[in-house]
């Protein structure tokens, strides 16, 4: 396969900067095998079944865009200089791997101030990245870097426009749970309490897994051909609790639904033959057209950038030419795409 055959024009005016308001009237367009249909969130419990269970991906979004500025003594004086960083991940000793713009400007062991309370030494880098130590942990780091930080907006929107305040409720889930994710799980964005106490009161049932999405996501792809890539690792975890869950379901003929790539990707890395297994760990799972899908039944997620690994996601799970028809469809009907954007359903057995 080849990076072009995921390529398609999308005019820029339809790259949404903004999500809907309410998050459920953003617009649905639901695709089967036969047919494709223009709705919008709120009617998403007319597409689903009593039994049905949507996997949905707790994960908390961290306001990782800091601006700090690092201090100097010298013969000259003092002197300090604006640095500009992106928490990427936490390391397994607590410390987070960064990307420090300009990252020249700072030397291991020198300390960025972010705030009156909030601050980090630079004590290794590697790959372009350095590795902060901040001077908080836990709860006390969440609570200041909700202060000072700004939220990790994806660079197509960052490049329209800057975060603001909006942006810290707007790019979190309702059900945001476990902190450390970079990058929202989008396809969630859309719901809010009153739509899943009514998919709950139609029968439909959901399963939390963690899968903390990393600024991996927006890397693009760079071979021509996919096999090549390389894909980003992230962190995830399926309890116990939730691949029985999601095996019951299966065995009682409901269907699995994941809401947004980032939870299919997590239960297909914990799936066997055999159902989906309790699992912990980093994923680099990269599912293109001719993935055996073992958990996912179908799938709700946004609209997705051209050439992208999510592209192949979407195309694995419908076939390559019908997502071609369903994104002429989305454009001409002039959806709005990528994370603030609308949502599909994408149904690849059928609505029946």
């Amino acid at each position: 396969m080849k990076l072009s055959d995921f390529d398609f024009d999308l005019p820029e005016g339809l790259i949404a900067t903004r999500p809907a308001r309410p998050r459920t009237s953003a617009r649905l367009l639901v695709a089967t095998p036969d047919s494709i249909t223009d709705a919008v969130v709120s009617d998403l419990g007319d597409w689903l079944r009593p039994g049905d269970r949507m996997i949905l991906n707790d994960t908390k979004v961290i306001p990782a865009r800091l601006e700090g500025l690092r201090h100097r003594s010298g013969e000259a004086g003092d002197t300090a200089a604006r640095i500009e960083v992106t928490l990427l991940q936490p390391t397994p000793d607590a410390h987070w791997m960064a990307l420090l713009k300009p990252l020249k400007k700072v030397r291991d062991g020198e300390e960025i101030v972010f705030g009156d309370d909030l601050r980090a030494t630079v004590v290794g880098r590697s790959d372009g990245q350095a590795e902060l130590q901040f001077n908080l942990t836990g709860d006390d780091f969440d609570a200041a870097l909700l202060q000072v930080g700004a939220m990790p907006l994806p660079p197509y929107i960052a490049a329209l426009r800057p975060a603001d305040a909006a942006d810290k409720e707007d790019y979190q889930t309702a059900w945001a749970r476990h902190t450390g994710a970079v990058a929202a799980p989008t396809a969630s964005l859309h719901f809010d309490a009153a739509l899943l106490d009514q998919l709950a009161a139609k029968g439909v049932q959901f399963t939390h897994v963690t899968l903390h999405v990393g600024a991996g996501t927006f890397l693009p792809v760079k071979v021509d051909d996919v096999s090549e890539h390389k894909m980003h690792s992230e962190w995830g975890q399926v309890t116990q609790a939730a691949a029985d869950q999601i095996n019951a379901t299966r065995a009682a003929g409901g269907r699995i639904i994941p809401v947004g790539t980032t939870a299919l990707r997590l239960i297909e890395t914990a799936a066997t033959d055999d159902g989906v297994q309790a699992w912990e760990g980093p994923t680099d799972i990269f599912i293109t057209p001719g993935f055996k899908f073992r958990a996912a039944d179908a799938l709700m997620t946004n609209f997705h950038l051209p050439k992208s690994t999510l592209m192949m996601l979407v195309s694995a799970l419908m076939g390559q030419s019908r997502i071609r028809d369903v994104y002429k469809h989305a454009i001409s009907s002039r959806y709005r795409f990528f994370s603030y954007g609308d949502a599909s359903l994408l149904l690849p057995q059928g609505d029946a």
